[in-house]
């Protein structure tokens, strides 16, 4: 199998199939075309991978992309944007100091200036672009092409710490190791890239306080232990029907929104004047803003949303499915149905279930803005607290 042959595999499958690709002229799509096929004939991957990378953006689509992280080999950091800042969570023994400083710059350019160009590669809204994106500074060829390294010599990050001080980072070019490791195809914002959700419910009772619902993921391949968890949050809504609740989608990525179902219509079957809050992130995703999308529009201004702006707009294009490249494990994902949740409008491609569902939201806007600074358990409960504490305000 050759790159050629993956380019063929997106013109034949891809783009025909994806309705995003609608608005783009055929003249702009044939030149990225050409880009992608003179690096593939000229055997240049990582050239190749970021020729990809900028047609399947074309769309600002954020489920039209391609993953990289299994094809490409970075540099042993691992950069995750918490807020607006990039901040360093991983990094070999030598540089365990610098674990939890914010990114300034690369190689002089501030980070900022590398944001802004590297845009044409990423795929989506401005806060999904912030959560992929950080993988373009630990990956060289990617940095090249940004116009940050000249192919070759050194490249210094500077950093800040949490007082202020400022230091350099000039890792060896020569240590690299798997994106994948450190770059998690579904980036989720921790600082192990390798976490993954151990179960799709917890409850926390904070007694007068309120109950906390965290459900990290709506993705099971097996079907059965969402729909029981979503049981279970079901009837913990339904015993405490004058509780306070806090439901905790930060992190989750999406899955199948359909079978939440019934813990929105456990949740609107509680007491008229029962405060609900939900935690949200740019790490909260596809069918988890469909969720609450779902809840603001029953539940209106009962509803308080806090943390910050969602990785997803209200209107964008989803369901579709991926295709495995031969370029090293290369994924492209793509899109087939339209969704648009802010003016409730389907089109032809709407699944009919999904079209059952699909109500006008308007916007989802924040009522309270609060980012945490950590996520271990005692410092979540912690925060958890307190956002409980405001929504009695």
């Amino acid at each position: 199998m050759s790159m050629i042959h993956d380019l063929e595999q997106i013109e034949r499958t891809v783009l025909p199939t994806d309705p995003s690709f609608r608005a783009i002229a055929r003249e702009e799509v044939d030149r990225h075309i050409f880009e992608a096929r003179q690096n593939a004939l000229a055997d240049a991957k990582d050239e190749f991978l970021l020729s990809l990378m900028r047609l399947l953006a074309l769309p600002g689509n954020g489920h039209t992309r391609l993953i990289p992280n299994n094809a490409i080999s970075v540099l042993p950091l691992r950069f995750v944007t918490i807020g607006t800042a990039v901040r360093l969570l991983g990094a070999p023994s030598g540089f365990a100091g610098a674990i939890g400083t914010d990114l300034i710059s690369i190689n002089g350019i501030p980070v900022s200036e590398i944001e802004v160009a590297a845009e044409k590669f990423l795929a989506g809204t401005r806060q999904r672009k912030r959560v992929i994106g950080p993988i373009l500074f630990a990956w060289p060829s990617a940095l090249v092409r940004l116009g940050v390294l000249s192919g070759s010599g050194t490249i210094e990050y500077r950093i800040r710490n949490e007082t202020g001080r400022i230091s350099e980072l000039v890792p060896d070019m020569a240590n690299r190791v798997p994106g994948s490791a450190l770059y998690p195809r579904n980036e989720h914002g921790k600082a192990c890239a390798l976490w993954s959700p151990t179960t799709f419910l917890e409850i926390r009772d904070f007694g007068p306080r309120g109950l906390l619902l965290v459900l990290p993921s709506f993705f099971d391949p097996g079907e059965t232990e969402l729909s029981n968890a979503v049981s279970e949050a079901a009837s913990c809504a339904r015993s405490h029907p004058y509780t306070p609740l806090l439901l905790d989608v930060r992190g989750n990525t999406g899955g199948n929104f359909l079978r939440t179902m019934p813990l929105i219509d456990a949740i609107m079957e509680g007491a008229q004047d029962r405060r609900v809050g939900v935690l949200v992130d740019k790490f909260t995703f596809s069918a988890a803003i469909v969720f609450v999308a779902i809840l603001k529009h029953r539940l209106g201004a009962r509803l308080k949303l806090v943390g910050e702006e969602m990785g997803d707009g209200l209107t964008f294009f989803a369901e579709g499915g991926t295709i495995d490249l031969s370029t090293g494990g290369a994924v492209v994902r793509y899109a087939s149905a339209f969704h648009d949740w802010a003016e409730g409008r389907i089109d032809e491609t709407t699944p009919s279930e999904i079209a059952e569902e699909i109500v006008p939201v308007g916007t989802l806007e924040l009522d309270t803005t609060r980012i945490a600074n950590s996520d271990d358990a005692a410092s979540r409960d912690r925060f958890c607290r307190e956002v409980l504490i405001s929504l009695s305000v």
